[in-house]
């Protein structure tokens, strides 16, 4: 693998890992199985988030491995070109770059089986100035791709205990990766231990079996911040100076795949600028909007005041 180009560590202002694969979209919103039309673009929960905060004036680095092949630096390129440090990518020629479709109105294919991602594990971190981020962010999504990202994500907890840095951790369940039995105490133990917490009401439900805000709060005690967030009707934080909620943003929704990595970039932003809990919520619903109304993960323009509060 080549060695990593040295940086300041103030472009690692913001650590996101996790993979980015190339993804494949209609250019319509029609059903997979029926376009004749597509487009090639990126995906990945962490480097979506990074790339949202960059857009929002940010400094940000994005740590991953992808395949010396067309596709990896497809997804490294667009990457920097969005504003994002990739000086701490690796690259390797033993495993692709992972490759997912998405199918509107059903979901997406994943085909990430032994990506170049799946091979990383807790050696890449002698590379990464962690403990000199302000914040770190990572997805419940890592955990689920092997055994070595699962340790992966327990040696950036591990490092960064009882250190100055934020961790940001989005619960991110994802059924096709592993099944609940499997992943409901694993991102239960991961949540505990972050700072910030993301998680749906809906995913919560089903790894846990809770039906409210106040239940996920009670389950997930530890997290100074935790933010709940309930689809179209709006997101809860719950912090040491109490409840907040901000109703969701009415719209017409086209495609809702990456509006929760856009929520936690705008909620971040927003708290790494010092806004307060409502502020915080806030800009994370309009940076979800402009996802909400596009086709793509990631929208370059700035948040405007479009849509109402429901």
């Amino acid at each position: 693998m080549p060695s990593h180009a040295k940086s300041s560590a103030s472009r690692h202002r913001i650590i996101a890992f996790g993979e980015t694969m190339a993804l494949v979209t209609p250019t319509s919103n029609e059903p997979l199985e029926f376009a004749q039309e597509f487009r090639l673009d990126i995906g990945g929960a962490e480097s979506n988030v990074a790339t949202h905060l960059a857009a929002l004036g940010h400094e940000t680095s994005w740590v991953s491995r992808v395949g010396d092949d067309a596709l990896g630096r497809r997804v490294t390129t667009t990457i920097r070109d969005r504003g994002v440090d990739v000086s701490l990518v690796e690259v390797t020629r033993d495993a692709p770059t992972g490759v997912y479709f998405k199918d509107p109105g059903v979901g997406v294919l994943y085909y990430r089986n032994g990506s170049a991602a799946s091979t990383l594990g807790p050696g890449i971190l002698d590379q990464v100035p962690l403990a000199d981020a302000e914040l770190v962010h990572v997805s419940g999504i890592t955990p689920a791709l092997s055994p070595s990202c699962s340790a992966l994500i327990d040696a950036i907890f591990e490092r960064l205990d009882q250190k100055r840095t934020l961790v940001s951790f989005d619960v991110n369940y994802r059924a096709g990766l592993w099944s609940v039995a499997d992943a409901a105490p694993r991102l239960h133990r991961l949540a505990q231990q972050a700072d910030i917490v993301f998680v749906g009401l809906d995913e919560a439900q089903t790894l846990w079996g809770t039906s409210t805000p106040d239940e996920v709060r009670a389950l997930l005690h530890a997290p100074d911040r935790l933010v709940v967030k309930d689809s179209d009707v709006g997101a809860t934080e719950y912090s040491p100076d109490g409840e907040t909620f901000v109703p969701a943003l009415k719209m017409e929704i086209l495609e809702a795949v990456g509006a929760g990595d856009a929520f936690a970039a705008g909620y971040l932003a927003a708290t790494l600028d010092g806004l307060d809990a409502a502020g915080r919520l806030t800009s994370g619903h309009q940076r979800a909007a402009l996802v909400l109304r596009s086709m793509s993960d990631y929208v370059a323009d700035h948040p405007t005041d479009e849509g109402q509060p429901s």
